[in-house]
């Protein structure tokens, strides 16, 4: 797998787990708000997200979560200035990956009343191989590849 696939690869694997949200969605998101809770939370606007695994951890099957504290103004924007790592990976090369990729997440801002306020959020970013085990914690899903063939349609043959 090249680095090039193997980043996209993980950007949807990424946006499965943390961008599940859909604009006017917000019950679905997968972070939280920090202090006073807004009426309707912001939502994640990005269809693929910017995170991108560093090239030698995925090589070494390192994997890790990051958790960001972000700011987002009332007008959706992340403040970068004040994005911040709130629980470290162990990893400074996945900390800075997600540092790095927070500054190009957009979002619908969160509102008040109806209007637009200015929020600060935690926001998880998993580093994940397909080929290494799951770290504690992780949810498994195995794949059963019977379950796969018996569920597809079955084709008619004409002769």
């Amino acid at each position: 797998m090249t680095a090039r696939l193997a980043a996209s690869y993980f950007a949807l694997l990424l946006l499965a787990i943390i961008g599940g949200c859909k604009k006017g969605e917000g019950s679905g998101l997968s972070f939280q708000t920090v202090g006073r809770q807004p009426d309707v939370p912001p939502v994640m606007l990005n269809k693929e997200l910017p995170f991108r695994y560093p090239p030698a951890l995925y090589a070494q099957k390192v994997q890790g979560n990051v958790t960001l504290r972000i700011y987002i103004d009332s007008n959706g924007a992340i403040v970068p200035d004040s994005t911040r790592v709130a629980e470290t990976s162990g990893f400074s090369a996945l900390d800075s990956a997600a540092m790095k990729g927070s500054r190009d997440l957009k979002f619908e801002p969160a509102k008040t009343r109806s209007q637009p306020v200015p929020v600060s959020i935690l926001l998880p970013v998993f580093f994940r191989h397909p080929d290494a085990p799951p770290l504690s914690g992780d949810s498994i899903i195995k794949r059963d590849s019977n379950a796969a063939s018996s569920t597809a349609p079955k084709r008619k043959t004409t002769r």
